[in-house]
């Protein structure tokens, strides 16, 4: 008899519901729209949604907090030294396209001694303020703008003996005045930072 009870119940709740049902579609114009999320691909509507944002937080592992810190370092040293290795990069390229012809050496040194004073003026004591790090990258960004390593260049001005003390310097610091600059693999990180500079001010055409 109870079982008799339970599905006459049953019965009668689909029976209610059926009925619900269908006076709930009556009650409905053919206008009547549900509003869903969805994406168009390839010309086809794909019904979507949206669940709501979600933050994560974690702890930043030590190497890349390392990583960051460093990436922070060289990028402030390149855009502190990139000015100076610009203006420096250009002085000396007037000077080497003024010296082709030359072959008396009273007229090299007069050339040099002429755009040595302007360097000087300009840059010696913003140069003194710079830290070794900082000359590092400088050292990079010369050889960038002129092809040449800053050992070369003193070479070429100030000659062999002068080159040398200065090279003594530099390593006494930790430094190389031979040091190249290779932007496809050793210097790449300095390369993408000073194209992001370039971008930003159009230093280069």
């Amino acid at each position: 008899m109870r079982k008799n009870l339970r599905f006459s119940v049953s019965l009668f709740l689909l029976t209610c519901l059926s009925l619900f049902t269908n006076q709930l579609s009556a009650q409905q114009g053919p206008n009547d729209t549900l509003k869903v999320y969805a994406f168009i691909v390839d010309g086809d509507t794909i019904p979507g949604g949206r669940l709501l944002d979600a933050e994560v937080r974690t702890r930043m592992h030590e190497n890349w907090r390392k990583y960051w810190a460093e990436w922070t370092r060289l990028r402030n040293a390149v855009y502190v030294t990139y000015p100076y290795a610009k203006a420096a990069g250009r002085v000396i390229n007037e000077v080497n396209s003024q010296l082709v012809n030359v072959t008396d050496k009273d007229a090299r040194k007069k050339i040099i001694k002429s755009r040595e004073k302007d360097l000087k003026k300009e840059f010696a004591d913003k140069l003194t303020n710079l830290s070794v790090y900082q000359g590092k990258v400088l050292m990079k960004l010369i050889y960038r703008e002129t092809g040449n390593n800053c050992y070369s260049l003193i070479q070429e001005y100030k000659g062999g003996f002068s080159a040398g003390f200065w090279q003594t310097v530099a390593i006494l610091f930790g430094s190389n005045l031979k040091q190249n600059y290779d932007a496809v693999d050793k210097d790449r990180a300095i390369e993408i930072i000073v194209q992001d500079v370039e971008r930003m001010y159009g230093h280069r055409s």
